[in-house]
């Protein structure tokens, strides 16, 4: 059943979420579960208890009061996130305790909320627009990088290896485990740098003690012997290579191709940045600031997947921080300032939607999902289930007034908004107080 919602003064609403009987039953089995572990029971191992028999020892209430305390958060935020509610705070939460674990519950909620935004006029916004130009010197990089798909490795004996070179290399550890014979192209990223490092300057035949870091291991040690060292020698540009290496007859046909899937590319990417831009600068122009425990757990969230991100890496948040100079307070900060212009966007956005009456029927999110997916009807049932298909609807109906907002903006060239910010008009005399959200089109940082 979709949350009720009823706006109280003072920017609060008051928010009504019917729970589903099994719902409670699963909250009731979980919170069975943690306390069975934690209370000892006579006759029984610990957590080994029947629930009745649990029950009976602490009673019915004391159950049902863990399980509603350990749950209702979760249920509040995600009637919230149905709602399109935003909380500024933590809840007056209103409730009993359920009577059974089989029937549907319900509690209210009394939260503060951002104020819908009184959303500016985006069709008088000037946005800068860079121009989607190839750079010549990258479409004869893609050029360079086929001339390598098809290159021929010569043995070299004069030299020591450098960048590029493929090498023949025996990797051994101090108790002689390791790689013999290994092949590997310097600079394609197969080994740690640092033992890519460290084979540079080697001649054929030589060897070299290397120390690497594992993460979240100890330092290793391995000897390094290079034993054959091979260059590529690059093919001709020319009519030839573009026979040999593609479905093209020509290298002008050929180079004519390159250029036109990096402008689709280019053109894809200016686009992006042109969209991103242009809701910063409406969410500028409407005056829009926000904060509290959204903001807070879109920080979390983007610094949860900074992190996954650096693990998949194998690079852990220390060497991160290291690599960067950053500090773990620098960084927390750097991420609230995007929760904050993540949140102020989807405020904006969600104004915009709702002036221009935006909506998206549940065959538009059917849609969408397949055209992502190659399972859809699985994600749309797992949608629906996990009670993520509403989400799904919201997500778009955003990105249909971000649509209208691009769309209707003023672009102008990026060379008149540079210059425009270099000249000097009174106003930039004038000093500024308060939080000012760092967005991409802006040439100065947060303000504290």
């Amino acid at each position: 059943m979709t949350p009720q919602v009823e706006e109280l003064p003072d920017n609060r609403v008051r928010l009504t979420v019917d729970v589903p009987g099994a719902d409670v039953h699963h909250a009731v089995e979980h919170a069975a579960s943690d306390l069975a572990g934690s209370v000892k029971i006579p006759g029984f191992r610990t957590g080994k208890a029947p629930k009745q028999v649990l029950v009976n020892r602490i009673g019915r209430e004391r159950l049902y009061a863990e399980a509603i305390q350990s749950h209702i958060a979760g249920w509040f935020w995600n009637a919230a996130a149905r709602t399109r509610i935003r909380p500024m705070a933590q809840p007056e939460l209103d409730y009993e305790l359920p009577t059974s674990d089989g029937d549907d519950w319900r509690f209210t909620a009394i939260v503060p909320v951002l104020p819908k935004p009184q959303v500016a006029d985006w069709t008088t916004l000037e946005v800068p627009a860079a121009d989607p130009e190839v750079p010549r010197d990258l479409v004869e990089h893609e050029l360079n990088v086929l001339r390598g798909t098809v290159a021929e490795l010569s043995p070299v004996d004069d030299r020591p290896a450098q960048a590029d070179d493929t090498l023949v290399v025996d990797l051994v550890g101090a108790e002689g485990e390791g790689q013999r014979d290994y092949v590997v192209e310097l600079g394609a990223g197969r080994l740690v740098p640092e033992i890519e490092e460290q084979l540079l300057g080697l001649a054929a035949g030589q060897s070299r003690e290397i120390e690497f870091e594992r993460p979240g291991e100890t330092p290793a040690r391995m000897t390094a012997t290079v034993k054959e060292i091979k260059e590529k020698v690059l093919p001709p540009l020319d009519d030839d290579l573009a026979r040999a290496a593609t479905e093209f007859d020509t290298l002008a046909e050929l180079r004519a191709d390159i250029e036109e899937n990096l402008r689709e590319q280019i053109e894809g990417e200016v686009e992006d940045a042109f969209r991103r831009a242009a809701l910063d600068r409406l969410v500028e122009a409407s005056g829009v600031e926000v904060s509290g425990p959204m903001v807070e757990a879109r920080t979390r969230a983007l610094l949860e997947g900074l992190v996954s991100s650096m693990e998949r890496r194998g690079i852990s948040l220390e060497t991160y921080l290291q690599v960067t100079g950053g500090s773990p307070d620098a960084l927390v900060e750097r991420m609230r300032e995007e929760a904050k212009r993540s949140v102020a966007g989807e405020l904006v956005l969600e104004a915009v939607a709702d002036r221009l009456g935006i909506q998206v029927t549940d065959e538009e999110v059917e849609e969408a999902v397949r055209e992502r997916f190659d399972e859809p009807d699985e994600v749309l049932e797992q949608l629906r289930q996990g009670g993520s298909f509403e989400t799904e609807r919201e997500t778009l109906r955003l990105a249909a007034a971000l649509d209208r907002v691009a769309v209707e903006a003023k672009r102008i060239p990026l060379e008149l908004a540079e210059a425009r910010d270099k000249l000097w008009t009174p106003d930039k005399e004038t000093t500024q107080t308060g939080t000012k959200l760092w967005t991409p089109g802006s040439k100065e940082p947060a303000k504290p």
